[in-house]
Parts: C-alpha cells; sequence; structure tokens
C-alpha cells in the first residue's frame, strides 16, 4: 500500500470476530463525525515552514484543528450472506490507525477464509512540494497522484491467519526534487514516482472471550524513478483488542525500518529510516441509550528518526466523535 502511511487518523473499533459478513441481507453501514487536534513536525508537510533556510533545517511545528466525517456502506447478499459489495473505511484498518477509502468486494468461503479485493483511489494522492530542497526561496506545492489493488485474505481456513498484500503507485506531477541545487543528472535520482509493492501477515490470538493480540509483520518494496528513493520496508506491529461490556478498546505498537538503494546527492550519504509508532482506539456503545448510537476517540503518536536529520517527523493526534450504525 502506501509507504507513509501515517498511524495517526480517525478511528473506529474492529470486530474481533470472523462471523458472517453482515447480520441481515441488503444495505447497511455506518457513519461517524469526529473532531480533534493534529500536530505534524515535518520539512515535507506542505502546512508547514513554505521556506527553509538550509538543507538541515529544523521545521517547526503545524498544529491545528480537524473535522472529518467517515463511513462506508456496504450490500450483503448470497447464503449465509456470505457476499458483500462495499465502499468506505474499514474498521478493521482504523482501529489499527490506517485510513483507507476503498471500493471492493468479500466473500466468505465455506472454510471460513474471507477473499477481500478491492480498489483504493484515492490513498496516493494529496499535496507536496515542487522541490521540497529549495533554500532560500518561498516553496510551491504540486499534486501528488496514484491509486491502489489490493487483495487480503482472513482467517485463512479459519485459523486467525491473514495475509494483506497491494500494488500501489505515485506520480508527482511537477517533480522538481533537488532541480535548485544539483545537476540534471544528479536530480534524477530524487525523482519520487514509484510503485510499491505491499505485504502484510497477521495473526490473532484470543485471550478469552473478550481479548486478543495480533501481531504482524509487514514487507514493502518501492521501486522509485529515483534511485535514491527507492527503498525496501521492514515492520512490525502488535495489537491488543478488549471488550468489556458496552466499552471496546484497541491498543496498537509499531515499529518500521527503511533501507534505500542509493545514495542522496545532496547529502552524500544513503538515507535510513527508523519509525515507531502508538495508537489507541476506544468505543462506548449505546452513547447516552441510544442503541445504534456509540462515543468514539483515540491518541496517536508517531516519530520518525533518520540518518539524514531533514527526513525526521513527528505526528500527534487526539480526536473524539459520535458514530451512528444502520
Amino acid at each position: 500500500m502506501k509507504t507513509t502511511l501515517s498511524v495517526l487518523t480517525l478511528s473506529l473499533f474492529a470486530s474481533p470476530a470472523f462471523a458472517q459478513l453482515s447480520d441481515s441481507a441488503g444495505f447497511s453501514g455506518e457513519l461517524s463525525f469526529n473532531v480533534g487536534y493534529t500536530s505534524s513536525t515535518s520539512n515535507f508537510n506542505t502546512s508547514g515552514d513554505k521556506t527553509i533556510d538550509s538543507l538541515s533545517h529544523q521545521p517547526s511545528s503545524d498544529n491545528g484543528f480537524i473535522a472529518a466525517p467517515l463511513g462506508n456502506l456496504a450490500y450483503t447478499f448470497g447464503v449465509p450472506l456470505n457476499q458483500q459489495f462495499y465502499v468506505g473505511t474499514s474498521r478493521e484498518d482504523l482501529a489499527v490507525g490506517t485510513l483507507a477509502l476503498e471500493v471492493g468486494y468479500k466473500h466468505k468461503l465455506g472454510s471460513g477464509t474471507v477473499v477481500d479485493i478491492s480498489y483504493l483511489p484515492t490513498i496516493m494522492s494529496g499535496k507536496t512540494w515542487e522541490d521540497p530542497y529549495l533554500v532560500g526561496e518561498k516553496r510551491s506545492t504540486t499534486e501528488e497522484t496514484g491509486h491502489a489493488y489490493r487483495l487480503k485474505l482472513s482467517n485463512l481456513f479459519g485459523s486467525g491467519l491473514s495475509i494483506d498484500t497491494a500494488y500501489a503507485n505515485k506520480d508527482v506531477e511537477d517533480e522538481a526534487s533537488g532541480t535548485s541545487q544539483l545537476t540534471s543528472a544528479e536530480a534524477n535520482r530524487l525523482r519520487r514516482d514509484a510503485q510499491s509493492y505491499y505485504i502484510k501477515g497477521s495473526y490473532r490470538f484470543p485471550l478469552s472471550r473478550t481479548a486478543f493480540i495480533q501481531p504482524s509483520m509487514t514487507f514493502i518494496k518501492t521501486d522509485a524513478k529515483g534511485e535514491a528513493n527507492s527503498l525496501n520496508s521492514v515492520g512490525g506491529e502488535i495489537s491488543y483488542f478488549k471488550i468489556m461490556n458496552r466499552h471496546q478498546l484497541a491498543l496498537t505498537a509499531g515499529y518500521t525500518t527503511r533501507s534505500y538503494d542509493e545514495e542522496n546527492p545532496l547529502y552524500n550519504k544513503t538515507r535510513e529510516d527508523g519509525e515507531w509508532s502508538l495508537f489507541a482506539a476506544y468505543e462506548y456503545k449505546q452513547f447516552m441509550g441510544w442503541q445504534n448510537w456509540s462515543l468514539i476517540g483515540l491518541a496517536g503518536y508517531g516519530s520518525n528518526q533518520a540518518n539524514i536529520n531533514f527526513y525526521d517527523t513527528k505526528e500527534s493526534l487526539v480526536s473524539a466523535g459520535i458514530n451512528y450504525r444502520f
């Protein structure tokens, strides 16, 4: 999927059981509205410092409030309710801090395996700097576009093992990385257009009828047009899920390393990253006694430390909201 997926996104709680795809045939879904406070410290944040003073610039923190709706819509059919078309954000992804709009199809097999095929039209899209390394002048933004295709096999043969795979591409519209500092040939080594291949394996270990842990490992291979931005990424996560009557809690901790293929011509050094993250999601069902309503909240923090300080980042978020299921 995306090599820079943020773990600091709005979240709900993932169901701890692999049951039928829905309680009833036909349409179902949920809608939530969330408000929160975010903080980001990064030289690549287009809401942050527009002008930098050097290639070792220490970015200022960009803070602000957010208000965002989330939700999903599904149509379930088949006997026994084993097929589903859907659009929106997955509860399982959101519970561990991954925000991704998906359009897809699920089919639960007799073995218990759920085959999930989806298209993610916006996950690679957003704004970025034309030349992030432009010093002493106001940097201009450009569009970053792309999409991803995903195949996920959940609860393989009823075992609790899941395999998640994806292919994604990214294109930077007006790529100018390093052109203010380097020759054309050197700047080409910093081009960000890329293709990425993603695989994640996870396993659910039940601790009781109301709790389980889920460790996972992720590998990402990114082939960029600029050799200095091609990389291998290896990460691990462990999540804990707990249901306490109307209370549901998900806690996730993760660590990822990224090793780049070739030397960065601006720093004469091959980049290496280490990123860790903490994430918590909470849901209180039947909020205020309303049957289909729940209160949701989250808190998260992530930090990337690189051997080239320009790429160091920090992110944090706290949020609360209301969710309605139908």
